[in-house]
C-alpha cells in the first residue's frame, strides 16, 4: 500500500491533524537529504512519538511541521493548512516546545508568559483566564516572580509547555522535552500531556527516551533522514519475539561477561540491567546457554520480556562492535583508602541549605551514581565532590586527598566530564586533546602518548582537523571524555554524559566506561536516566538535600516491592522512596503542629 491510500489507512475516523507526502529535505543541493521522502499521518487525541538516533532527522521534521523551515520537495500540511502557503494561519493552530530552552531566563516566570501572551495577540479577559488556567494546570502559580533561569529543569518545562498552549492548539509539538528532567518530573509532564489529548489534541513528541516513546499510543522511527516504522510500541516490540534474554550471576565479572557476550555473533545487543547482564540475540539464532559465555561465575540464563528499546536497536542493526582497549589496572596508581569520599558534606546559600549533612564512600573500581529530582541538591553534592563548590562544612576527598587543603593534588587525581559540552567548538580535535594535554600538566613525549592513546581508545582519527563544535553529539561526547581521561585518572566524574543521547550512542558510550572501570577507574556519574542507572554498583538517591537511600539498584527495586508492584523498575523505586519521605516530612510536621497546640 503507497502514496495517499497508505496515510488514510493509518488514520481511520477523525482527519488526521497532519499528513507528509514522499516529504523531503535537504540542506545543501548536493548534500544527503536530512529526510528523506517521508509520507505519514498524525492523528488527532494521542500522542506520536518520534524517535531514532543522533541525526536522525527528528528536530528537522518538528521544524518543517511548525513551518519554521521549508520542504525541498514533497507536501506537508498540519491542521489543513500547507506549511509554506498558509504559514501565519498555521502558527495560530499550533504550539511548538524548541529541543533547547527557549525562554527568557532573566525574566521571572509570569513575565514570560505576559511577552509570548504579547507575541500571540491573547490580551484582555481571555489573557487572565488562560493565565490562570495554565498556572494551574503546570502547578507555577507558586512560582510567578522566580527567574525562569532559577527554575528547576521540570519547572523549566513546565513553564515552556505553558508558554506553547497560550493559544489552545490543535497540535502541540514537542521536541525532546523530557531531557534533562527528572522522573518525577517527566511523568508529570506525561500526566499533563494526556490531560491535552483527552481535549482533542494531538500530540507530537520526539524523544531519545525509549520508555518514552514505548509510552506513545504511536511510534514513528527515523533513521539518516528515512521511515522505519509507523504503528503501534507494542507491535514493533513484539518483532523481537522471544530473543530477549536476562544472564544473572555473574557478580563482579558482569562487565567482562557483557563484553565477551557482545563479541559473539550471534548476540546483536546487551546492556547491564541491575546485577544482570541483558542479551538480545541475532534473528534466528539459538538461546545462549551458560557454556557459550566464558567465565568462572555459576550463571545462569533465562528468558526475559522484551523491550521497545531491544526492538529499537535491533532496528537499527544492533549495537556496534569494537574492541576497547584501555589502560589496565596495573598502569593506574592508587593510594590507601576509599577512591572518593564524602564526609558530612553541607552547603547553605544564605538561609537555604541545598545539601544536609551528606556522607557516602566509593570503592575503587566502582560505578557510584547520584541520583534525585531536579532541585533536590544533587548538582550541589557532585559540584563539592569536584572541587568546582567549597563547601560550608564537611571534606570531600579523591583518591585520599583532601579537595580544599590539598586541591591541586585532588585534582590532578580525577577527570571531569561536564554536563554540558565544555570543549572549545573553534578549536579543531587535535587542538583541543593537545590544550587539555597541558593543562593537566603533560609536556613532550608523555603528552604525545596521552593523545595518540585518546585518538586510537575512541576513534577520533578521522576527525582530527574537524572543528569541535561541528561534530555530531557523539563524537564531541568521546572527544569531551578522551580529554578528561588524558592524564589518566584512578577516579572518573561524570555529570549527566548522556542526556539527550541516543541508545546507540549511550550503549558505545557506556562500553568505554566499563572497559576503563575494568581497568581500575572509579567512577562517580550523575543521571536521570533510570535505565542508565542500573550500569552502576550502588546509587544514592539525595532529596531535599539529604541522601534519603544508598544500596544496589536491584536492593533499591526490592525495597518498594509490593503485590500491586511486585516488579518495580529502578524509576518506580525513585519515585516511590522520594514520597516515602515526603509522607514521612508530612506526618512529622503534623505531629510537630500537633504538640504546639497542645
Amino acid at each position: 500500500m503507497t502514496g495517499d491510500s497508505a496515510i488514510e489507512a493509518k488514520a481511520p475516523g477523525a482527519a488526521p491533524m497532519a499528513i507528509a507526502r514522499d516529504l523531503v529535505k535537504r540542506f545543501t543541493p548536493d548534500g544527503p537529504p536530512a529526510l528523506d521522502t517521508l509520507s505519514f499521518a498524525i492523528k488527532p487525541g494521542q500522542v506520536t512519538g518520534v524517535a531514532g538516533p543522533d541525526g536522525a532527522g527528528k528536530t528537522t521534521l518538528m521544524r518543517l511541521m511548525a513551518g519554521l523551515l521549508t520542504p525541498t520537495s514533497g507536501s506537508l500540511t498540519v491542521c489543513g493548512f500547507d506549511t509554506i502557503r498558509d504559514s501565519i494561519a498555521l502558527h495560530q493552530s499550533i504550539g511548538y516546545m524548541p529541543q533547547r530552552f527557549g525562554l527568557y531566563e532573566d525574566l521571572t516566570v509570569l513575565e514570560n508568559l505576559t511577552l509570548y501572551a504579547d507575541l500571540r495577540g491573547v490580551v484582555g479577559k481571555e489573557r487572565d483566564d488562560t493565565f490562570k488556567r495554565l498556572l494551574a494546570f503546570t502547578d507555577l502559580a507558586r512560582f510567578t516572580d522566580r527567574l525562569a533561569g532559577a527554575l528547576s529543569g521540570g519547572m523549566k518545562q513546565k513553564l515552556g509547555l505553558a508558554c506553547a498552549m497560550l493559544k489552545a492548539p490543535r497540535i502541540l509539538l514537542l521536541d525532546e522535552p523530557g531531557v534533562g528532567v527528572d522522573p518525577i518530573s517527566r511523568r508529570e509532564l506525561w500526566q499533563m500531556v494526556h490531560e491535552l489529548t483527552g481535549e482533542g489534541v494531538a500530540v507530537v513528541w520526539t524523544t531519545a527516551y525509549l520508555d518514552e516513546a514505548e509510552n506513545c499510543a504511536e511510534v514513528i522511527v527515523l533513521n539518516e533522514g528515512k521511515l522505519l516504522y509507523q504503528g503501534e510500541p507494542k507491535a514493533m516490540t513484539a518483532r523481537i519475539g522471544d530473543r530477549a534474554f536476562l544472564l544473572e550471576g555473574a557478580g563482579a565479572e558482569r562487565r567482562v561477561v557483557l563484553e565477551r557476550a557482545l563479541a559473539r555473533a550471534d548476540i546483536i545487543d546487551g546492556v547491564l540491567q541491575g546485577a544482570a547482564v541483558r542479551l538480545v540475540t541475532k534473528e534466528g539464532a539459538l538461546p545462549p546457554t551458560p557454556e557459550d559465555i566464558e567465565t568462572a561465575q555459576p550463571i545462569t540464563i533465562r528468558p526475559a520480556k522484551p523491550r521497545f528499546e531491544d526492538a529499537f536497536v535491533v532496528m537499527l542493526g544492533g549495537q556496534p562492535k569494537r574492541t576497547r582497549e584501555m589502560k589496565s589496572a596495573e598502569q593506574i596508581e592508587h593510594r590507601e583508602g576509599p577512591a572518593v569520599e564524602a564526609l558530612n558534606l553541607t552547603r547553605r546559600f544564605g538561609n537555604f541549605t541545598a545539601a544536609d549533612n551528606i556522607s557516602f564512600s566509593i570503592r575503587r573500581g566502582e560505578i557510584f551514581g547520584l541520583l534525585g529530582p531536579n532541585g533536590a541538591g544533587k548538582s550541589t553534592t557532585f559540584k563539592m565532590m569536584c572541587g568546582l563548590l567549597r563547601p560550608t562544612s564537611g571534606t570531600a576527598r579523591v583518591d585520599g586527598y583532601d579537595l580544599y587543603s590539598a586541591p591541586a593534588a585532588a585534582r590532578s587525581r580525577l577527570g571531569y566530564m561536564a554536563q554540558k559540552f565544555s570543549l572549545y567548538g573553534d578549536l579543531t580535535v587535535r587542538q583541543n586533546l593537545d590544550f587539555f594535554g597541558g593543562a593537566y600538566g603533560l609536556m613532550g613525549r608523555a603528552k604525545s602518548e596521552a593523545i595518540e592513546r585518546a585518538i586510537a581508545a575512541f576513534d577520533l582519527g578521522p576527525h582530527l582537523s574537524s572543528n569541535a563544535g561541528q561534530l555530531p553529539l557523539g563524537f564531541k561526547q568521546r572527544l569531551a571524555l578522551a580529554a578528561a581521561i588524558l592524564h589518566n585518572p584512578p577516579v572518573l566524574f561524570l555529570d549527566e554524559p548522556t542526556s539527550g543521547v541516543d541508545p546507540i550512542t549511550r550503549r558505545e558510550f557506556w562500553g568505554t566506561i566499563n572497559a576503563m572501570v575494568s581497568g581500575g577507574v572509579t567512577v562517580m556519574v550523575t543521571t536521570h536516566f533510570m535505565d542508565e542507572a542500573e550500569y552502576c554498583d550502588r546509587v544514592a538517591l539525595i532529596y531535599r538535600g539529604r541522601c534519603i537511600a544508598l544500596d544496589t539498584p536491584d536492593a533499591l527495586q526490592a525495597r518498594v516491592k509490593t503485590p500491586e508492584l511486585p516488579n518495580p523498575t529502578l524509576e518506580d523505586a525513585f519515585i516511590a522512596l522520594v514520597e516515602e519521605q515526603d509522607s514521612q516530612r508530612q506526618a512529622e510536621g503534623a505531629g510537630a503542629r500537633l504538640g504546639t497546640a497542645a
